[in-house]
């Protein structure tokens, strides 16, 4: 078998199929999208060369600014609080639920094996105000509040959004997190504990640096997936009211499909995609740089 391998002959045809599917499903694409982004039109009506307007038009169209600075509060804010919250159950897990860890990790955990659209419809009806009430307005109401309309407004309904996501993926988070903390060795723990750190110092000074790889990870992984959202914002508000919970992601969408501008609408994909990449560089560096220093 290693002499199989050590042929490069023998080792790029064993390669080339998945190579060749690869290339036709993801590099293909994306240069074709890079393409588009430098026409104007669609197929039914025909296509034009427009160089680098897209990209001017993007930066002066306020519906994209809307959009772009929706999915990046939306990221950055969902981010912090899925790795964050993952974090802190998944050392619930290792230092206080040791003998319930599975039991509770289930539980957990079952929100993200739940559909995309039962999830929305579930939190649509808890928030609910008309044309009933849904549990949390007639709480509200009982204690002597007025119903709010939770979806119908800008503020409230990013506010669901983020409870939403939140609740569906932490357990995902502290599950994955767990992975990495239950590698750290025992030793090392019972060894600051022998030094006289506990509590947060133990969890500062031992098991955040041992544990940064899959932190790492977690962060961006987290963001690259927030960065990108769709579906959850498409099955509980569909972008709304008006255009305040659009995302870049749906915005695109809307302008290729709906529109059928699809030049425009690959510059967006473009802009995204750009986005996404300089998010992930930066990351890498800045925690790059804290090792370094540590």
């Amino acid at each position: 078998m290693d002499s199989v391998f050590k042929d490069r002959r023998a080792a790029l045809l064993m390669i080339a199929p998945a190579l060749l599917v690869y290339t036709l499903v993801m590099i293909v694409p994306i240069f074709w999208s890079i393409g588009y982004t430098t026409l104007d039109g669609n197929a039914i009506t025909g296509f034009e060369f427009v160089g680098l307007d897209n990209y001017t038009h993007f930066f002066q169209d306020p519906a994209a600014i809307d959009a772009l600075w929706f999915t990046v509060r939306y990221a950055v804010l969902l981010t912090v609080l899925q790795v964050g919250c993952g974090y802190g159950l998944a050392l619930l897990y290792v230092f206080y639920l040791r003998h319930k860890a599975s039991w509770v990790r289930t539980v957990l955990f079952f929100p993200v094996v739940l559909p995309t659209v039962a999830v929305a419809l579930m939190f649509s009806k808890f928030f609910q105000a008309a044309p009933t009430d849904g549990p949390v307005n007639t709480i509200i109401t009982a204690l002597g509040g007025s119903s709010v309309d939770w979806l119908g407004a800008s503020s409230s309904s990013f506010w669901i959004i983020i409870l939403m996501d939140l609740w569906r993926s932490m357990g995902f988070y502290a599950v994955l997190l767990y992975a990495g903390l239950v590698d750290i060795p025992a030793e090392v723990l019972e060894s600051g504990r022998i030094d006289g750190a506990s509590g947060l110092t133990l969890v500062r000074r031992i098991v955040i640096p041992l544990s940064l790889p899959v932190l790492l990870s977690s962060v961006i992984f987290s963001i690259n997936g927030t960065l990108k959202v769709f579906d959850t914002i498409v099955a509980l508000t569909n972008g709304g009211p008006g255009s305040a919970t659009t995302p870049l992601t749906l915005y695109m969408f809307r302008t290729s499909f709906a529109y059928g501008e699809y030049g425009y609408g690959s510059t967006i994909a473009m802009m995204l995609t750009l986005l996404c990449l300089l998010v992930t560089v930066f990351i890498f560096r800045s925690m790059r740089r804290d090792v370094t220093k540590g």
